[in-house]
Formats: structure tokens, sequence, C-alpha cells
């Protein structure tokens, strides 16, 4: 384990990331392309990029009093704020009970319940700055069995952030007993180091403490290879042509079925991510902000990032 101070590590504080990356590099003009998931989502369709199944899109309280037509054919959906963020007002849906349904948390929910949530969320309950919203009823993802020791109920997925177009940085988020089962750092989920060139995994933290087992299942975390690794940094190294903001986080998850897919995008990634890399983003971001210029191609900003792992030695 690695016990150098900070700026040895080359740790990204919040005000260096917010100062020189995120207003840099990030057009304001350019925010709603990701603080708009039901946006993201057309773009990434448009693309020809894979994203979670789009059940319905309820705009307002008139159409919230449909809710049970739009899930009368549905035995597991996701209803998630479309300008929420952190996780905030997002519901998982595994199955029906009786005349209910059973979230992802096993607790039961009702019809009523669940048009009482989606009302919250269209008066700006869980959006960015309280305004008003809309809800998206989507597809829950069946997540790769892979990942079936080390996940609480919910859906695993992997963080990356992207800079100028490459991927940068990787993690793995888990959901445990005390996030819910939601894949969010904040409300207690485990990230996990990846290493980027080989999708490996190494270490895990929860709440700024490094661990190496999941706190619930007792299963080591490290040593795990993420399927699919080339085509997720191939996947997050396209999601800068939806929305070519410079400094960016990916947020994508590996379904049973259907492969690799973009949960969304995010144009203030949290920095918890070096912690469980035990690195720092700073040698990565100035050996890339040297750079000339940067191919339009995303295969080549791929082997950039491996380019980028060869010249930098992290103290890892």
């Amino acid at each position: 384990m690695n016990f150098r101070k900070p700026h040895q590590l080359g740790i990204l504080g919040m005000n260096q990331r917010n100062g020189d990356y995120v207003m840099a590099y990030n057009p304001r003009h350019l925010y709603p392309l990701v603080d708009d998931k039901m946006r993201t989502k057309e773009l990434a369709l448009q693309a020809g990029i894979a994203v979670p199944e789009l059940y319905a899109l309820i705009r307002m309280e008139h159409d919230n009093q449909k809710l049970g037509n739009y899930l009368s054919t549905l035995d597991s959906f996701v209803i998630k704020p479309a300008h929420g963020s952190g996780g905030k007002g997002i519901v998982v849906i595994e199955s029906r009970y009786k005349d209910a349904f059973r979230k992802a948390s096993g607790d039961v929910a009702t019809l009523d319940e669940l048009k009482h949530h989606v009302s919250n969320i269209l008066s700006g309950m869980h959006s960015l700055g309280g305004l008003p919203d809309q809800a998206l009823i989507e597809y829950r993802v069946q997540f790769d069995p892979v990942f079936a020791n080390i996940s609480y109920r919910g859906v695993p997925d992997v963080r990356m952030i992207m800079f100028r177009g490459v991927p940068i940085m990787a993690m793995l988020r888990l959901p445990t007993r005390r996030s819910d089962g939601k894949a969010n750092l904040h409300q207690g989920a485990v990230g996990v180091g990846i290493h980027l060139n080989s999708g490996v995994t190494y270490r895990g933290v929860q709440s700024n403490n490094v661990i190496l087992e999941h706190p619930d299942s007792g299963y080591r975390m490290s040593g795990l290879t993420i399927p699919h690794w080339e085509n997720l940094l191939l996947l997050a190294a396209h999601a800068y042509e939806l929305a070519p903001l410079g400094y960016l986080g990916v947020d994508i998850v590996l379904d049973e079925h259907k492969g690799p897919l973009i949960l969304e995008l995010n144009a203030r990634p949290g920095l918890s991510i070096q912690v469980a890399n035990g690195a720092g983003l700073k040698p990565r971001l100035k050996w890339i902000e040297r750079l000339g210029s940067i191919p339009s191609s995303a295969q080549l900003r791929v082997q950039m990032a491996m380019e980028m792992l060869d010249a930098i030695t992290d103290p890892s």
C-alpha cells in the first residue's frame, strides 16, 4: 500500500478539477447533452451506441396517471429522473409481487407509491437545481454473472474518466447493503481500482477507506478481469463524440445478454476514483495536455491511453 502524500501521488483536488479542467475544457453550452439523460440517450441511439432501452417517458402529471398502463407488461424496470444526479430518485424494480412491485432493495412498493415517486420527480425533488423534471422508465440491466459474488442486489458499473476523449482512469463501482443496492460511492457503494491496460481489478475503497473484500459478501475484489474490457474502453472513447466535453465521466454497465451499455455521462465526475486506484489524475492529465493534437478516431484515442500508461509510472 502506498503511504506517500497526496501531492507526491499527483492527486487532483476539487478546486483544481473545477478551475483547470471542468471550467477550462467543458463549454457550458454542452452541459445539457449530459445533464439531460433523455437527450444523452437520444444522441447515443442516433450514433448507434448501445444504451438501456426506454419504455416510457413521463413528461407531466397527466402522463403519470397512465403509469399502470405503462407498467402493465413489465416485470422489471427502472424509474429515474432525467436531470437527477448522484443516484438520487432512482427506483429499481426487480419483479412483481402480488399486486405490487419488489424493489432491488427487497422492499415492496404499490402502484400508488410509484405514482407518488414519479410526481416527486416531476416536481423537481431529485433534479439539478430543483427544476421541474421528467421521469424515464427503462430497461433494468441484468448484470454479468462475473460480479455475482461482489455486488449487493443492485447493478455494478464501470466509471471512466476521459480527458480530451482519451480514457485516463477507471474504477468498478459495487453496490452494497449500505448503499441500498446502488452503485453510488456517496451512498456507501465500493469503488474498485481497475488497471486501465488490462481491465483487472486490484483494490477497493469505501468512504475513503481501503478495503480488500466486499463488505457484505466477504469475497476479494482484486484479480477480477472485467469482461469485454477493450469494448468498454472503445465505448467510452465514442462517448466523447456524443458530448465533446474535455473532462468527462462515462458510466458503463455490463448486461448479461446485451453486453456493454452506456448508462450516463457526467460533466463533473467525482475524484474518489483516485483513492480506488491509489494514484492521482494529475500526471495523466498533464501528459494528455502536453500533446498537440488528439486523434479523431476513438480506436486511436484508446491506443493513446495505453501509450500514456507506458510513459507514466504511477506510484501504486
